[in-house]
């Protein structure tokens, strides 16, 4: 097996490869170094058979669609990453051969809903989730400090001791450690308890990534500045949610909502269908068919997407367009889906 950090840096790609049987994949490929994993590639003589993101990335563009484009590998992420250029959702628990090793997913959300991790032959690659004396920050939309902490202790450190431990970042110039070394030196996470993870967590007061929206924005929704006029992090942050919950009492009410789903054509037909009554309009059309929708100013609007983050970005441009009661559909389809309630195809 060859298990390589390829960056050396700060934010982290790491190879996974059987070099006896030629096969590879790689993990939070930065599209900012694609040409660097195509020269380790072709030295080692290894076929790419996926590129894959261990959550929606707010510091780095992907690199996964331009190894598409270049090479063919498909684009794999946990199944409530937002982007339509996905091309494999993975399921909690699903393992993949890699050659002839088998990686198991764990889905492990808290810095975003679908942060996964990835353990091979006695290793684990963490994401965000869990750093080296750290773990990823839970401010982000979708971040959940309480997952966060559920996501370490009740599956990371679930694992062997003696699992080494890849992050997906390291500030320090650490390079691996061991789940063992982590339950009892962290110190965001040892000796603390589920209360106290979330008080840490929830004060941490972060500034937010340089060029979050230039880099956030486009990797949750496969588009780019363009295409479309982002919004900005104050505007996204006013966003207000409704769960599926609030949606059917909504739907139920004598003043129901229009749903919008700013979703791509193929993803409203395909496997997550769509809801009754709702009106496709692709995220990267609202702008130019406002029009159509103009009469919803002053009634209840509510955004669709598949996860929750499109559809996010969609109710923030509504906002500063003039709707004055507009709702996002926390968890989108895949929540929807998820609690067996009826779509149409």
């Amino acid at each position: 097996m060859i298990l390589r950090e390829l960056n050396g840096e700060s934010c982290k790609t790491y190879l996974i490869a059987d070099e006896g049987r030629g096969h590879a994949v790689l993990v939070d490929p930065l599209y900012a170094h694609v040409e660097r994993y195509l020269a380790v590639l072709a030295y080692h003589r290894l076929e790419l058979d996926l590129g894959i993101d261990t959550h929606t990335h707010a510091d780095h563009l992907s690199g996964c669609p331009q190894l598409r484009f270049l090479v063919g590998a498909p684009f794999a992420m946990q199944k409530w990453a937002p982007s339509p250029a996905v091309d494999v959702h993975l399921e909690d628990g699903q393992e993949f051969s890699v050659g002839d090793l088998t990686v198991r997913i764990l889905h492990t959300p808290g810095h975003t809903p679908d942060g996964m991790s990835l353990v091979v032959e006695g290793h684990v690659l963490t994401g965000d989730t869990l750093f080296i004396g750290g773990c990823g920050r839970t401010d982000f939309a979708g971040g959940d400090a309480g997952a966060q902490y559920d996501s370490v202790t009740e599956k990371l450190f679930t694992l062997p001791d003696q699992t080494v431990i890849h992050p997906g970042h390291d500030y320090r110039g650490n390079t691996t450690s061991t789940i063992d070394s982590e339950k009892h030196t962290n110190p965001r996470l040892a000796n603390r308890t589920r209360p106290d993870f979330i008080d840490l967590m929830n004060n941490l007061n972060l500034s937010p990534p340089q060029n979050i929206q230039e880099v956030l924005q486009p990797n949750q929704s496969a588009l780019g500045r363009d295409e479309i006029s982002f919004p900005d992090w104050g505007e996204l942050k006013k966003v207000q949610v409704v769960d599926i919950e609030g949606l059917q009492a909504m739907l139920a009410s004598e003043r129901p909502p229009l749903l919008v789903d700013v979703r791509e054509p193929g993803e409203y037909t395909g496997e997550l269908g769509h809801l009754a009554g709702s009106v496709l309009v692709p995220l990267r059309e609202l702008m130019s068919r406002l029009d159509e929708i103009d009469q919803h100013k002053e009634a209840p609007v509510v955004t669709v997407c598949r996860a929750g983050m499109r559809s996010a970005t969609a109710a923030a441009i509504l906002g500063r367009s003039g709707f004055t009661d507009v709702r996002n559909l926390a968890g989108g389809l895949v929540a929807w889906n998820d609690a067996g309630l009826p779509v149409q195809r």
